[in-house]
């Protein structure tokens, strides 16, 4: 791709698909919401039936069940619908293959109604924090990280050397994915997954169905203020530094170090932007998915976190590209 020139052509149809696209997003995330493919399932219904089902107007349901049909996701006979294959592998929440970050997406969306004010003001203009969000969001947001992760956390885990590896910390680990990762990869390695009370539950739930009780177990930890305790050979963050500011970050690092034995690594897994800081692009746009969901939350480049790392103390400092868009920043004390 031309450094100099846009990702697509910048036609007129161009410019007002890009700005029409969140009709589209809208009538599936809604559909997603209401249930409305796990009510078909395998099933043939009429529009009364779904809103029957889902609780909502029927004339309204119906119009939204059309404009599914149109995009490929219902099919219609005479006054029934049903799921396209599609739908009902990936949308129905009783599938295996079930895309349970939708309903996480679902969230983002109200979020980025909000972009245009949070440029203007500089930070979010929603007013809760992660701590005072209901209960239903971290569901949520657990299962959608949860199933992101667990298809990519050992491959993830399996770029990492990790002879000499025996206990591993996974700051913020949500639903464990990794640590299990950690955990599956050495049957020595132990795992603790520090974050929030409404999270460690959820977590604890994964771990079990891991079969990985007894090696991996979850702890409450305000990980800005709580310590992180000593005697970790790997200290592991996904998804994390995105969230805080830059003085917060190094708050964390150094405590990271600090937990650490003698050769132990820290590892930072994100969006690790290059140092213009437009590619990787989604990193460029998950930058204003943390402006309009957290107060001080970025993505930072290679140059930013390494200077973290160097500043807590750690040597060999390296990265390691993890994925298309994503990469990790390797320390050792």
């Amino acid at each position: 791709m031309d450094p100099n020139g846009p990702p697509i052509p910048l036609s007129p149809e161009n410019i007002l698909e890009m700005a029409n696209a969140f009709q589209r997003s809208r009538v599936l995330l809604t559909a997603v919401e209401l249930g409305l493919f796990t009510v078909l399932g395998e099933r043939r219904l009429s529009s009364a039936e779904i809103a029957t089902a889902c609780k909502t107007d029927a004339r309204a349901t119906d119009r939204l069940c059309n404009a599914l049909c149109a995009l490929g996701l219902l099919v219609k006979s005479g006054a029934t619908y049903g799921n396209t294959l599609a739908a009902a592998q990936f949308l129905a929440r009783d599938s295996a293959d079930y895309l349970a970050g939708l309903d996480h997406t679902a969230n983002m969306f109200r979020s980025w109604g909000t972009l245009t004010q949070a440029v203007r003001k500089g930070t979010q203009v929603l007013d809760s924090g992660l701590q005072e969000r209901e209960q239903p969001w971290f569901n949520a947001f657990i299962r959608a990280m949860h199933h992101r992760a667990k298809h990519s956390a050992a491959a993830l885990v399996a770029l990492l050397d990790l002879s000499g590896v025996k206990r591993v910390l996974d700051v913020g680990g949500g639903s464990g994915a990794y640590a299990i990762a950690f955990a599956q990869a050495k049957p020595d390695i132990a795992a603790v997954i520090l974050d929030l009370p409404q999270v460690v539950p959820l977590a604890q739930t994964y771990v079990e169905e891991a079969g990985l009780g007894s090696r991996v177990r979850a702890r409450v930890c305000d990980y800005l203020t709580d310590d992180f305790g000593r005697g970790y050979d790997l200290v592991f963050f996904s998804a994390i530094v995105h969230i805080n500011a830059p003085d917060k970050n190094q708050q964390l690092i150094n405590k990271a170090y600090a937990a650490l034995n003698p050769k132990g690594k820290i590892v930072v897994q994100d969006f690790v932007m290059d140092e213009d800081r437009t590619t990787p692009a989604r990193g460029a746009l998950f930058a204003l998915n943390m402006l309009v969901q957290t107060t001080y939350g970025d993505t930072y480049t290679t140059s930013e976190v390494s200077g973290w790392f160097a500043a807590a103390g750690a040597k060999n400092i390296r990265r390691i590209d993890s994925g298309p868009d994503t990469a990790m920043i390797v320390g050792e004390k």
